[in-house]
C-alpha cells in the first residue's frame, strides 16, 4: 500500500457506448438518447473486460447514454453508480442536435478546432468552463476516496463520460493547453487511464479498446519520480 507521501489515485475514464447519433450528430445535452444495440454490446465488453478491479467508486454523467454503459460495468465490479453533473457533456447551446456536417459551415467552427479555449457555444457553455469542471469534479473525488481509503490499499475511480471531457482530462493530466486537446481521441467505450500522485499525473491509456485491464490496478509501490529511460513496467523476472 502507498504511505501517506506516495498515495495515488487512479482514475479509468470509460466513453459511453454508441447510440444512433454518434459520429453524425452533436448530441450534447439532448434528452432521451440511448444506447443503440451496438452500444449495449460494447458496455457489456466493458464491464467483463473491466470486472475483478478493485473499483472504489463508479460515477456517470446523468445523460442516459453514460448511465446505460455505467450499469453493466458498476454491476460486474460490484459497486453502486453515483452521478456527477459535472461529467455531463459540454453543453453545446445551440448547437445541440446540429449535424456535424451542418456545423462544419458555422463561423465558431474553426475557433473550436484550432483555439477552442476560446470557444463558448451560443446559449451554451464554453470548452474551459467544461475543462475546469471536470478537472474540479476529479479533484473532489479523489480527496473523499482517499479519505475514505485511511491507510489502505490506493483507490480507482472509474468515470463514465463523453469524448470532451476525456479529452479534456487528458490534456489536463499531460500538461497540455486546452488549445491542443483536440489532438486526442476518445473513442467510444475507450478506456482512458490517468494515475495521480503527489507530484504529477501519468498517463497510463489512452483511448485503450483493448481486451484485458491488464496493468489498470495499482500497484503497491507507486511513486511520484518519473521512471527515467522508461523502466520495466509490470514485467517480473
Amino acid at each position: 500500500m502507498g504511505t501517506p507521501q506516495h498515495r495515488s489515485v487512479t482514475l479509468l475514464l470509460l466513453r459511453h457506448g454508441l447510440t444512433a447519433a454518434t459520429g453524425t450528430v452533436l448530441a450534447g445535452r439532448a434528452p432521451g438518447l440511448h444506447l443503440d444495440e451496438r452500444g449495449r454490446a460494447q458496455a457489456e465488453r466493458a464491464a467483463r473486460r473491466l470486472a475483478g478491479l478493485p473499483v472504489d467508486a463508479v460515477v456517470t454523467s446523468p445523460l442516459e447514454r453514460c448511465a446505460e454503459t455505467a450499469e453493466p460495468v458498476a454491476r460486474a465490479l460490484g459497486a453502486p453508480v453515483r452521478t456527477d453533473p459535472r461529467f455531463a457533456e459540454c453543453d453545446y447551446g445551440e448547437w445541440t442536435g446540429r449535424t456535424l456536417e451542418d456545423l462544419a459551415g458555422e463561423p465558431l467552427w474553426p475557433v473550436v478546432q484550432a483555439h477552442p479555449s476560446a470557444a463558448r457555444f451560443p446559449g451554451g457553455e464554453s470548452l474551459a468552463g467544461m475543462s475546469a469542471r471536470a478537472v474540479e469534479a476529479v479533484r473532489d473525488w479523489s480527496g473523499r476516496l482517499l479519505a475514505e481509503r485511511g491507510e489502505g490499499r490506493d483507490p480507482v475511480l472509474l468515470v463514465c463520460t463523453h469524448g470532451d471531457i476525456i479529452k479534456a482530462l487528458a490534456a489536463d493530466a499531460l500538461g497540455l493547453h486546452l488549445d491542443l486537446f483536440q489532438r486526442i481521441q476518445a473513442d467510444p467505450c475507450s478506456v482512458t487511464a490517468i494515475r495521480y500522485t503527489p507530484m504529477r499525473p501519468f498517463l497510463l491509456r489512452l483511448n485503450d479498446v483493448g481486451e484485458t485491464a491488464e496493468g489498470l490496478a495499482p500497484p503497491e509501490d507507486v511513486r511520484s519520480d518519473a521512471v527515467v529511460g522508461g523502466g520495466a513496467g509490470r514485467a517480473r523476472a
